[in-house]
């Protein structure tokens, strides 16, 4: 009997859901159980919904001009299954879609092919031991690194979230802490559960204790007394800037390293991850993680810097407000930022573009930027107006930077899309440090203008998470390698 075509199209959702909801146990397992992280085109399948899984393998088709259908990669992913593997980043749809489509692996079967591409994490063991966290600060930034820590806990995890440090105190406190950590008006609910420990003086969530500490300041501080020893401390408060004013977290006992999620002054490393994490050495006990902005930029920047050379060019920033800024009007000590941010763009000053020269030091002197301030309360675009040393066109430099995006190593920092409406609200939740538009790409010659979006919040909290590994040692390779 022939079907219909609303018939046909009925079958094929209904096979593409079954092969996402068995996909399900697998991916949970395999993070789990080994510390493989399994991704699709560079989108996380951890946790994700059915829908979030079909919705991946879509993705492939933007880039490579063909499907990938999930039968077609399920076999991929239940041969992984049954591989001794150490942890690990392993993106299924690049090796269905190579092995199938671009003859890789000619003339070998499947786990033969496997084999050999997964072959840095095949039959090692799990030689990475875990480091314990804390938060000193839980406010915008503070809570969504939390919830990026608490949804790859379990037995593989190694960055343990063990406890944060507030002001304050007073009763009711540890609810309205869960509470915030619970609900987020912009990023939504907790994927998860959140209980308050009032006994304990903590919050349990998806099975992790995290004791709260009240602390006026670090020295008051005392880890070791809450079993807590060579701490990672990610300082989210903004109030220490230097690595002198930094140093004062070394007065808490049990505090090893110490992460600054802003911009640093003096001799502090201002890191973006992808771009110079690689200074990070192991004898560091200070680093900053650089601005959101600086994150969102500095990549790209550097692939076209790579490419085409910048001779110079100017970096405006349309920027979410921040809590920084008055809600109504009222004294502010800065200029302008005293105006109602939900009802006002604010021009004021950013310093994104010199900080780009931090991580990309070629560029010193070569950027020029500053920043508006718009009545939206999460993501924001960076827009690029560059001078190159190459001429090209509008089609050669969205096709390079889309072959960035996806085989670089720059791939998780770049984001590509092709979306001739997508808009801000769209990009909220975005685990990539910046996403290139390339509807809205202009040049002219030697001249470019690229409109960069990112989330603020979000993007900026995984960029962080990424330095966070490297401080601590925790190195997993992203697989098949890309060439």
């Amino acid at each position: 009997m022939t079907l219909s075509h609303e018939e046909q199209y009925q079958r094929s959702w209904q096979e593409r859901q079954e092969y996402a909801e068995n996909m399900q146990p697998i991916i949970g397992r395999l993070y789990r159980n080994k510390g493989i992280e399994v991704v699709v085109y560079g989108r996380p399948l951890v946790n994700a919904t059915t829908i979030d899984i079909i919705k991946a393998h879509k993705t492939v088709e933007r880039f490579e001009q063909q499907k990938l259908r999930l039968r077609e990669s399920f076999p991929v992913l239940e041969a992984i299954s049954k591989m001794e593997l150490a942890p690990g980043r392993v993106d299924i749809g690049k090796l269905a879609f190579a092995y199938l489509y671009k003859n890789a692996g000619e003339g070998q079967t499947l786990q033969q092919y496997l084999d050999s591409q997964l072959s840095e994490i095949l039959h090692r063991g799990d030689q990475i031991k875990p480091v314990d966290v804390v938060l000193y600060g839980f406010g915008r930034i503070g809570r969504l690194l939390a919830r990026l820590m608490l949804e790859r806990s379990g037995p593989s995890s190694k960055l343990r979230l063990r406890a944060i440090v507030v002001r304050g105190g007073r009763k009711g406190d540890l609810e309205k802490r869960a509470s915030l950590l619970r609900r987020d008006s912009i990023h939504g609910p907790f994927n998860g559960s959140i209980t308050v420990d009032e006994e304990n003086g903590g919050i349990k969530a998806n099975g992790t204790f995290i004791k709260v500490i009240y602390a006026d300041s670090p020295e008051l501080v005392d880890y070791t007394a809450y079993g807590i020893h060579d701490a990672l401390v990610v300082d989210n408060t903004g109030i220490w800037k230097d690595d002198k004013e930094l140093s004062i977290h070394f007065k808490s006992k049990g505090a090893a390293k110490v992460l600054l999620t802003a911009p640093a002054k003096g001799e502090v490393h201002n890191v973006v991850y992808g771009v110079n994490h690689s200074m990070i050495q192991p004898q560091d006990r200070i680093v900053s993680a650089a601005s959101c902005t600086t994150n969102a930029i500095t990549p790209v920047l550097k692939a076209l810097n790579d490419e085409y050379g910048i001779k110079n060019g100017h970096v405006e920033t349309v920027h979410s407000y921040t809590n920084d800024q008055n809600l109504i009007d009222n004294y502010h000590k800065a200029e302008r930022r005293g105006r109602a941010a939900p009802l006002n763009m604010v021009i004021t000053s950013t310093g994104a573009a010199s900080a780009v020269a931090k991580a990309l030091p070629e560029l010193k002197g070569k950027l020029t930027g500053n920043a508006i301030r718009v009545p939206t309360p999460n993501v924001s675009m960076a827009i690029l107006s560059l001078n190159l040393n190459k001429t090209t066109n509008r089609e050669e430099l969205n096709s390079y930077l889309q072959k960035v995006a996806l085989f670089s190593e720059l791939q998780d920092q770049i984001d590509f899309t092709s979306s001739t409406e997508i808009v801000s609200s769209d990009l909220v939740g975005s685990r990539y440090a910046g996403v290139v538009d390339s509807q809205a790409t202009i040049v002219q010659d030697d001249r470019c203008v690229l409109y960069v979006w990112y989330d603020n919040e979000f993007g900026y909290s995984t960029q962080v998470i990424r330095v966070m590994n490297e401080m601590a040692g925790i190195k997993y390779p992203t697989l098949p390698i890309s060439k």
